[in-house]
């Protein structure tokens, strides 16, 4: 592509050091569709006749095709997909073939090419993320009576119904949906015509070329439009909150599987044994995603530490913005899709739940809010729960088993009816606030689940 201006081959270590057709022939159905746009541009410029026009359009077609069908030879000595698919063009069609790359660059090519890629997958991303939510939504409605402890540090707090507590991750999981869609509009900016780094004296009505492709604007600077790599970053970060969201989900799902906690039980499909230790079922799937997590994190501080030191424009470190971005959407698509179908079939011990969800202590903040109601100021409160919970330890009496008596030597605050809000159903019921895990709320938020996910997808 450069021969002109050189006297010897490019060495052969420096082709295998330089090339990246081995992972970004990933692209070439939006090379395709960038270079079948811009051949429409460059037919209204005059550059191409209607019939050369036409046989780039079907050339193009042919090769994706080829590529489709695993019969596409790629040439690793030239370089990327970009020149592999005009060299195969223009073997095929001749010196129209040659005349496509007129008023463009591989710079403002492969930019493109990112972008229409960053766009599909980003959709392709948040229908799986859609999909997750309704694994989700769907094993919360199974189970809508189910109460367990709520924990703060890792230790038992307040009681919680097990559907509140799914609910939590469709709340976090829709934010990285909202984040992702917000990305678009700055992905859907057309760089093509952009050139190497100051457009092209021959002039291609860039906004017709961009409407061709779907986007509903163009890039307003040349330099910037050939180097811009930051709606990659937010991808990146996008895809890696969403993975810390999906890790922090599987420490949970993790815990609850254990024989000490028990809430939970994973279908045989989507656990593993040990070569050694025949009782064993692990949870490899939120193991694996949880060390993921990090992988996806890595991916986006690879990219920025490249771009971070990089003069305007376009320099060669930008080749090392694909792997990254191709291994993080690949790796968050399949956690996404095989989390969704474990989710789906997982089971909840409802007897195991309840069991823990019965630990009196939970209700303490119950009693707190008891003495409030009866005047006692909150502060007061928590010290007064805080010394009867020394004396319960003490005694080795829950606090269903303290008389009215005991407890009126704490406070005088305390009445005939203590005893009352100690009931796990009464307590739950109590908490209405918005927001809050009461059995109605619970309801409530399942059904606008049901219908927001009914409405929610690209495709």
């Amino acid at each position: 592509m450069w021969k002109g201006r050189f006297q010897t081959e490019t060495s052969n270590l420096l082709q295998r050091y330089g090339e990246s057709i081995s992972y970004d022939w990933r692209l070439y159905p939006h090379d395709i569709a960038g270079s079948i746009a811009h051949a429409g541009g460059l037919l209204d410029a005059g550059i191409l006749t209607e019939e050369e026009e036409r046989q780039i359009v079907n050339g193009l077609h042919e090769i994706e095709r080829q590529i489709e069908n695993g019969e596409f030879h790629f040439q690793t000595n030239l370089e990327d997909i970009h020149m592999n698919i005009e060299k195969a063009l223009t073997d095929k069609i001749g010196a129209a073939g040659a005349k496509l790359h007129t008023a463009r660059s591989r710079n403002d090519q492969v930019a493109l090419d990112v972008r229409l890629y960053c766009r599909a997958e980003t959709r392709a991303i948040v229908d799986r993320i859609s999909a997750l939510q309704k694994s989700l939504l769907g094993l919360a409605a199974s189970y809508p009576d189910t109460v367990l402890p709520g924990y703060t540090h890792l230790q038992r707090g307040q009681p919680v119904l097990f559907a509140h507590h799914l609910l939590a991750y469709l709340e976090m999981l829709e934010r990285d949906k909202a984040r992702l869609r917000d990305g678009l509009r700055r992905i859907e900016v057309m760089p093509l015509g952009s050139g190497a780094l100051a457009g092209s004296t021959i002039l291609i009505n860039r906004e017709k070329v961009a409407e061709r492709l779907g986007f509903s604007t163009v890039t307003q600077n040349s330099m910037d439009a050939v180097s811009d790599r930051d709606f990659i970053a937010e991808l990146l970060f996008s895809i890696a909150l969403t993975g810390i969201h999906l890790s922090r989900l599987s420490e949970d799902v993790i815990l609850w599987a254990t024989a000490e906690f028990a809430f939970i039980e994973l279908s045989d499909a989507h656990t593993t044994g040990s070569s050694l230790m025949p009782q064993k079922k692990n949870p490899d799937i939120a193991e694996l995603t949880r060390g993921k997590s990090g992988r996806l994190i890595g991916n986006l501080t690879s990219l920025l530490v490249t771009l971070k030191g990089l003069p305007m424009t376009y320099n060669r470190d930008l080749q090392e913005d694909k792997e990254p971005l191709f291994d993080s959407i690949d790796q968050i698509k399949l956690a996404l899709e095989v989390y969704a179908e474990m989710m789906t079939v997982a089971k909840v011990r409802t007897e195991n739940t309840l069991r823990a969800a019965s630990d009196p202590f939970l209700l303490a903040t119950d009693l707190a809010d008891y003495l409030v109601r009866h005047g006692i100021p909150f502060r007061e409160a928590h010290e007064v729960i805080g010394k009867l919970t020394a004396f319960s330890i003490l005694e080795k009496r829950s606090f269903p088993e303290i008389t009215l008596e005991e407890y009126r030597q704490f406070s005088p605050a305390f009445e005939a009816d203590v005893h009352q809000c100690l009931d796990l159903t009464t307590a739950l019921e109590a908490r209405r606030a918005t927001g809050a895990p009461s059995p109605s709320n619970v309801h409530a938020q399942i059904t606008r689940w049901q219908e927001t996910l009914a409405q929610s997808s690209f495709c």
